[in-house]
């Protein structure tokens, strides 16, 4: 646990970025904002907060704000479990920055696990019974901890470990984890289950960070399920919202992260390893183009009540390996003269970017083109012209220039 007593000195040239979601609601992005400032507060270092998505600033514009005054930027996450966002999204952020800017960028993990966040749904818990009258040490209570549900089963399964935490040495007479949508067990079954041992109570735990539309179906399910069986006491408690115990967190995995020590669990990790069911994802290279096809999606922030969840992304997305090799093999002509071509076409719909290492080293410059999952290998300024006039224009593919396909 991180502390401001514990706190290194001399650390002006130091900053911190809070990465959230992003939301409609402004009520959840200002929640962010509140847990950067206590955040600065608690460790010290000026601490700003950024989105993926629907709230500004957004991540490459948050870290452009900072990196003037900084010499090392330590970028946290404020995801409880680590789902697409966590393992994709943010990195592509941090890569791409990295390339962009002459400062030290540390890449810090999620909330995850953590004991001060099952302390905090003890308490929530204990405020419900609180509430319904009732004590698991005498009364036969259950506990339910739903969190939002994912398609990466490495996430989901973190929920289950968080509820078994929970039961754990605190009286409880079962604790279980289901979600609110996505994926399976849903609440309403978990309920049904549940109740099929006859408690006197059943505790429902929002597990998510701010009282927003989710939250709001899970009291609602609690309410309905309170209802439909009277001989059982529910009731749904509070979200983690801004508590201290989360800034707990946040130091450990700032610390974590200035001093190279951050774990992933990539052992069970869909996009690292072949799992029953995901088969398809494996493949950093697919991680990475849906990384940026997803982060075009949310390029527009300005009206995101007109189309909330699906902004001005382009049709196609073309990415250039800029990494050491390429950059050697004359890449950087290769961007400007596909971002010129695309300027002259009246025809294709597309945005160019430079991103990271795509694991080709020796083949390039190496040019993607999503959705299409169409790689070219050792693309010289000319080509750049075929690959907008052909592919990006008519849809034709530049065969003699393809290097592998997704």
């Amino acid at each position: 646990m991180t502390t401001a007593e514990s706190t290194p000195v001399g650390l002006n040239d130091e900053a911190v970025l809070l990465v959230g979601h992003g939301s409609r609601r402004e009520k959840s992005n200002e929640q962010v904002r509140t847990l950067a400032a206590a955040l600065e507060e608690r460790l010290g270092v000026p601490v700003d907060a950024g989105f993926l998505e629907l709230a500004e600033p957004a991540i490459p514009d948050a870290i452009a704000g900072l990196a003037p005054a900084v010499a090392e930027l330590t970028v946290v996450q404020l995801s409880l479990f680590a789902a697409s966002h966590v393992k994709n999204d943010v990195p592509l952020a941090v890569e791409q920055a990295r390339a962009s800017h002459d400062l030290t960028i540390n890449a810090g993990g999620h909330l995850g696990v953590h004991p001060a966040l099952v302390d905090l749904l003890d308490e929530r818990a204990a405020a419900v019974e609180a509430d319904l009258g009732v004590d698991r040490e005498t009364d036969d209570v259950a506990a339910v901890v739903c969190a939002r549900g994912s398609s990466d089963p490495d996430a989901n399964a973190d929920a289950h470990k968080l509820a078994r935490l929970l039961y754990e040495g605190r009286a409880f007479s079962r604790a279980e984890a289901t979600f609110i949508g996505v994926t399976e067990p849903t609440l309403e079954e978990t309920l049904h289950t549940v109740a099929k041992s006859r408690p006197d109570a059943v505790v429902v735990l929002p597990y998510m960070l701010g009282d927003g539309v989710l939250t709001g179906r899970i009291r609602e399910g609690a309410a309905e399920f309170d209802a439909e069986y009277p001989y059982v006491d529910a009731a749904a408690g509070d979200p983690l919202g801004t508590d201290a115990r989360l800034l707990d967190v946040l130091g450990d995995r700032w610390q974590e992260a200035r001093t190279g020590s951050v774990n992933m669990s990539c052992d069970t990790c869909k996009y690292k390893v072949e799992l029953d069911g995901y088969e398809e994802d494996v493949g950093g290279a697919r991680a990475m183009l849906r990384a940026l096809t997803h982060q075009e999606t949310h390029a527009d922030r300005e009206n995101v009540d007109d189309d909330p969840h699906v902004h001005d992304a382009p049709a196609d997305h073309v990415a250039v390996c800029t990494n050491q090799t390429c950059a050697a093999d004359g890449a950087p002509a290769v961007l400007e003269r596909l971002r010129q071509s695309v300027r002259d076409s009246d025809a294709c719909d597309a945005r160019v970017t430079r991103t990271s290492c795509l694991g080709r080293c020796g083949e390039g410059p190496m040019v993607a083109v999503y959705p299409d999952g169409v790689w070219y290998g050792g693309v010289e300024p000319d080509d750049a012209d075929r690959i907008v006039s052909s592919h990006l224009d008519r849809e034709r593919i530049v065969s003699e220039l393809v290097d592998q396909t997704l």
